[in-house]
Order: structure tokens, then sequence, then C-alpha cells
């Protein structure tokens, strides 16, 4: 009887620490690290070309909207240090000046960041749009004198 007991104890913390360990790396494949303009810089010439994420907040005034051409350039800063980002593709609804966001993308020796995806970091409480509101506003608002 004791016996069974004590395999039953090992056979459970077997199965406890398994989804612990499974529950851990999984949080860490998933969670989203990204470098701050202050740590761009820092890393010098070694992130050239090498696929990474930034993150900060869009400078305000800074953003520059084609339309046409799907051309997205604007400024990220973490208070200290600024680089210009360019993206290909319609920027995310909730994007624009002094919001967070993280792109992906590459740095280049010219010291603009290409970007292949920008997100926007957002509080997680959600509202609906107005009954009269129409999507095709929300862009107007990053188109700068037609460009």
């Amino acid at each position: 009887m004791k016996k069974n007991r004590l395999w039953m104890l090992a056979g459970l913390l077997a199965i406890g620490a398994a989804i612990t360990l499974l529950a851990a790396g999984g949080l860490s494949e998933n969670m989203v690290f990204f470098l701050t303009p202050t740590e761009l810089e820092a890393k010098g010439t070694e992130v050239y070309g090498a696929p990474l994420r930034l993150g900060g907040q869009v400078k305000p005034a800074s953003v520059q909207w084609d339309a046409e051409t799907r051309d997205l350039r604007f400024v990220i800063t973490d208070g200290a240090v600024e680089v210009t980002v360019r993206s290909t593709g319609a920027p995310p609804q909730m994007f624009g000046d002094g919001i967070g966001v993280v792109v992906e993308g590459t740095y280049g020796d010219d010291r603009v960041f290409r970007s292949t995806n920008v997100m926007v970091k957002h509080s997680n409480e959600y509202r609906p749009p107005d009954e009269n509101h129409d999507p095709r506003e929300a862009y107007k608002s990053l188109i700068v004198d037609g460009t």
C-alpha cells in the first residue's frame, strides 16, 4: 500500500514538472522581444541587415504616408535616440503620433529601419466605432498634404 502511494506521488510530481516545463518553454517562445532605439544604436554595425524588432513611440509630426505608393515613413523614439522607419503597406488603424509601436524588419547602414510589419501597442480596452463611423476616415489623418 505504501509502495503504491510513493509511485502515485512520484507520478504526480513528474506530471507537474512536465506541465511546468512545457508552460515555461511555450511562454519564452511566444514573448515578443524588441530593441529600443538606444539599444539599437549601442549595437553599432553588428545589427545591419539582421532581422530584428524595434520598439518605441512614434515621434509627433513625423508621420508621412503616401496612399498611392503605400509608402509610410515615421520616426521611432525612446526619448533619447530617434530612428527613421520606412514601411510599405497600410499602417494599422490605431497608428498615429505618440503611440507605442513595435516594427519588424532590418536596419541598414544608411541608418534607416526598413519595416515589413508595424504593430501598435495599445490598451486592452475595446470601444466599438460609432454608428456613423466610416473606416476610410481613419487613414485621412495619415495623409499629409497629399504625400
